[in-house]
C-alpha cells in the first residue's frame, strides 16, 4: 500500500502543487549564482530525466516481450537478449533517445554524493549528444566547473530522481511540460527586465494561437525564444483533432543559450523544427530567407535600439519605408510582412508605442501598411503581463489577403479589441488572461472574420468596434483601440524617452527611500513591541 503511495506521489505530483515545491527546494542551490547560468544547470536535469525515464520505459517492455515464450521477440540466450535490450535501434525507431549507459539516470543518481558528479554529468551529456544527432551542440556541458556546488548539485539530482517524466503515464499528463513551463516562467520573472526575453507568458501565447489557429501549414518565429509558440500551436492542433506533424515549424534566435533552450524544450515534446544549424540574427543572417509562412507568431524584443539598423538601409524587406535605426519594431514588423505566404496571417506583440508614434518615419510607415489594407485586428492588452519588461503592450494581426475565400471578405476593415481591463493578478507584479477571457477575446475576432459556427458579429461599446481605413485615416492612422471601441484613450505621451527616464528615475528614488523609511519605522515598533 505505501508503495503504492509512493508511486502516485511520484507520477501525479504536478497535479498537487508539485512544481511550486519542487521550484523552492531547488533553489536553494543556487545560492551567488545568476538566475541565468542556473537556469540551464536544472533545466538540463530535468531534460536529462525525462530521456532517461522514456529510455527505461522502452527497455522494461523489450525485457519483457524477449523474456516471454509466448512472444514473437522471446529470446532464449540471456546473453543474446542482453543484446536486444542494448540494440540503439530498438529505441530509435520507437521514437525514443538512445541513452548510453553513462547517462542512464539510475547510474548518476547511485553517484550523486561523489565529488565527481560534475564531470559524470557533463560526460552523460557529451554521450547523449554524441548518440542521438538532433541534440548535437544543444545541452549544457559545465556541471563540473568549482563554482557549481557539488552537494547542491547532488541533492538536486535526488529530488529531480522522485518525479516521474518520461514515462507514459507521465507523458499523458504532460507533467514534464508543466514543470519545464513552470520553470521558465520562473527563471523569466527571476531574472526580470535584465533576461526574461525569452519567454512569453503563456496567456499570450495562448491567445496568439488561439486568434490565427494554426491547424496546417508553415509555422515561423524569427525571434523563438524558448520556442513557447510552436510548443502551444502543436497543442492546439492536438487538441482540435490533428496531428503531431501536422505543422512545418521554423524558426530562428540570436541568442546562443536560448536557442539551444529551445532545441531542447521541443526535443522533450517530440517536435520536429528547423531552427537552424546555429544561433543567428535575423535581420543580419536571415537562416529562412525564402520561407513564406502560413502563420507568424511572434514577440520580438520591445523598442530594440541596438539591431544594426544603419547597416540595412536599402534592405529588400523595407517595402513600406526605412525603419528608424533606433527602434526595429517596424523593421520586425515588415520582415513578417516579408516572409508571409499569399494567404498567410501574422499575430505578434509589440510595444504600445508602435500604435500611436511618429517619431523617425514610423507614422509613415504604419499609415502605408494600413493603406495596404494589411492590418487586420489591434488588441490593447492589460499591463503587467510580461516578466522581461513593464512597458504596456499590444498585439498586430496582420493578413495578406483580407478576401482569399477562407473567411468573409473583409477588404478595407480591422477589428479594435480594448482588453486592458480583463486580466487578473497572480501575484503583485504579474497579471495572467483566464482562458475564458481568451476564448472570449478570440471568439470576437472569429465572428468577425465570418467563421462557421460562430455568432454573429456585433461592435460592443467599450470593447470592439469594426473599422474602416477611412476612419483609421480620420484618426491620423492611429491604432490604439481606444479611440475607436469608446473607452478612456491611451494618454498622448509627448514626453521625450530621456526626460520620461530621467522623472521615472526621480520618482523610483523618492519612492526607495519613502519605502526604507517606512521599513524602519516598523522595525522599531516591532522592537518596542518585543517580538523583533
Amino acid at each position: 500500500m505505501a508503495q503504492n503511495k509512493q508511486s502516485e506521489k511520484k507520477n501525479n505530483g504536478a497535479n498537487l502543487g508539485f512544481e511550486e515545491t519542487l521550484w523552492q527546494a531547488a533553489d536553494k542551490m543556487r545560492g551567488h549564482m545568476d538566475s541565468a547560468e542556473y537556469k540551464h544547470v536544472v533545466l538540463g536535469l530535468i531534460f536529462l530525466k525525462y530521456i532517461s525515464d522514456a529510455f527505461e520505459e522502452r527497455r522494461s517492455q523489450l525485457e519483457e516481450e524477449t523474456a516471454d515464450s509466448a512472444n514473437e521477440l522471446y529470446v532464449i540466450d540471456p546473453e543474446d537478449r542482453f543484446q536486444v535490450l542494448e540494440d540503439r535501434d530498438e529505441y530509435v525507431s520507437e521514437n525514443v533517445f538512445w541513452v548510453p549507459i553513462e547517462a542512464r539516470w539510475q547510474y548518476l543518481q547511485a553517484n550523486a554524493k561523489q565529488p565527481t558528479i560534475g564531470k559524470l554529468i557533463d560526460d552523460a551529456m557529451v554521450a547523449i549528444e554524441k548518440d542521438n544527432p538532433p541534440l548535437k551542440g544543444v545541452l549544457p556541458k559545465d556541471y563540473a566547473r568549482p563554482t557549481l556546488d557539488k552537494q547542491r548539485l547532488g541533492e538536486l539530482i535526488d529530488l529531480i530522481g522522485t518525479i516521474g517524466l518520461g514515462d507514459k503515464e507521465s507523458r499523458s499528463k504532460d507533467i514534464l511540460g508543466r514543470v519545464y513551463e513552470y520553470f521558465l516562467s520562473k527563471f523569466a520573472s527571476a531574472e526580470s527586465k535584465g533576461g526574461g526575453e525569452f519567454y512569453t507568458p503563456q496567456s499570450v501565447v495562448k491567445l496568439l494561437v488561439a486568434m490565427i489557429e494554426p491547424f496546417k501549414g508553415r509555422v515561423y518565429d524569427p525571434c523563438c525564444g524558448s520556442g513557447g509558440m510552436f510548443v502551444q500551436s502543436e497543442k492546439f492542433v492536438q487538441a482540435h483533432g490533428g496531428r503531431l506533424g501536422d505543422l512545418s515549424i521554423y524558426g530562428q534566435e540570436s541568442n546562443a543559450t536560448t536557442w539551444r533552450l529551445a532545441k531542447m524544450n521541443l526535443a522533450i515534446r517530440k517536435i520536429d523544427a528547423n531552427l537552424g544549424s546555429h544561433n543567428a540574427d535575423t535581420f543580419h543572417n536571415d537562416l529562412h530567407k525564402d520561407l513564406r509562412a502560413d502563420y507568424i507568431l511572434a514577440n520580438p524584443p520591445f523598442n530594440d535600439s541596438d539591431w544594426g539598423g544603419d547597416r540595412l538601409r536599402e534592405d529588400a524587406r523595407w517595402k513600406y519605408g526605412k525603419p528608424p535605426v533606433n527602434n526595429a519594431n517596424f523593421a520586425w514588423v515588415q520582415h513578417f510582412i516579408h516572409h508571409l505566404a499569399p494567404s498567410g496571417i501574422a499575430g505578434f506583440v509589440l510595444a504600445n508605442g508602435s500604435m500611436s508614434s511618429n517619431q523617425s518615419n514610423e507614422g509613415e510607415i504604419r499609415e502605408a501598411i494600413i493603406e495596404a489594407d494589411l492590418v487586420d485586428c489591434m488588441i490593447a492588452l492589460p499591463g503587467q503581463l510580461f516578466y522581461s519588461t513593464p512597458i504596456s503592450a499590444c498585439l498586430w494581426f496582420v493578413s495578406r489577403n483580407k478576401k482569399n475565400g477562407k473567411f468573409r471578405d473583409r477588404s478595407g476593415q480591422t477589428l479594435f479589441i480594448d482588453a486592458r481591463k480583463l486580466g487578473h493578478l497572480v501575484d503583485r507584479t504579474h497579471r495572467e488572461l483566464s482562458d475564458d477571457e481568451i476564448i472570449h477575446i478570440a471568439q470576437t475576432y472569429h465572428s468577425w472574420r465570418g467563421e462557421k459556427d460562430t455568432s454573429e458579429y456585433q461592435d460592443v461599446p467599450g470593447f470592439c468596434k469594426s473599422a474602416t481605413t477611412e476612419e483609421v485615416a480620420e484618426h491620423s492612422y492611429i491604432l490604439v483601440p481606444g479611440r475607436y471601441v469608446g473607452a478612456t484613450e491611451i494618454e498622448e505621451d509627448d514626453e521625450g524617452y530621456e526626460e520620461k527616464i530621467t522623472r521615472l528615475v526621480v520618482k523610483l528614488e523618492e519612492q526607495f527611500n519613502s519605502s526604507a523609511t517606512l521599513d524602519k519605522i516598523i522595525q522599531e515598533n516591532l522592537k518596542r513591541l518585543g517580538i523583533w
